[in-house]
């Protein structure tokens, strides 16, 4: 095969500029993940409310148990998804699906995280305050029942 010095450096330079845009490509996909998964609404602060017992008692042990991944006030970190977040409101994941997923785990299925593992060192009554945190932070923020539909 005879390839002229022309040729090669386009062929070249062609693949650098693919190259180039494929990475580009790839960190945007990166940066839109990140973005999506840590903010709850970038233009809204977190309303912090007046917390029952019950859910002041929520926040202690989920700032213990879930935060690491959930974020603090629930808006996630790079590990896990925000639950200061319309998906999560009742009508979508009613407290049931909490309770399962700290007692069973939660296979990925909104979010391109992980799946969750189960966190079996939470008691029932510890969940019960988990949730009653969280919805209370919900209702606080506007994220009340809205009926599911596929």
């Amino acid at each position: 095969m005879n390839f002229s010095t022309s040729s090669f450096k386009k062929g070249l330079l062609f693949v650098l500029v693919a190259a180039l845009a494929g990475g580009a490509a790839l960190l945007w996909m990166q940066t839109q993940r990140h973005s999506q998964a840590t903010s709850t609404n970038a233009t809204q602060a977190v309303k912090v409310p007046e917390y029952s017992m019950m859910a002041r008692a929520g926040l202690v042990t989920f700032e213990a148990t879930c935060a690491r991944c959930h974020g603090s006030n629930g808006t996630g970190t790079d590990k896990g998804p925000p639950l200061l977040h319309e998906i999560y409101n009742p009508g979508h994941h009613p407290d049931g699906a909490f309770v399962s997923a700290v007692r069973q785990g939660v296979r990925r299925h909104h979010w391109n995280f992980g799946d969750m593992p189960s966190q079996p060192q939470a008691s029932d009554r510890e969940i019960a305050e988990i949730v009653r945190y969280v919805r209370e932070l919900q209702l606080a923020n506007g994220i009340v029942y809205r009926e599911h539909r596929m």
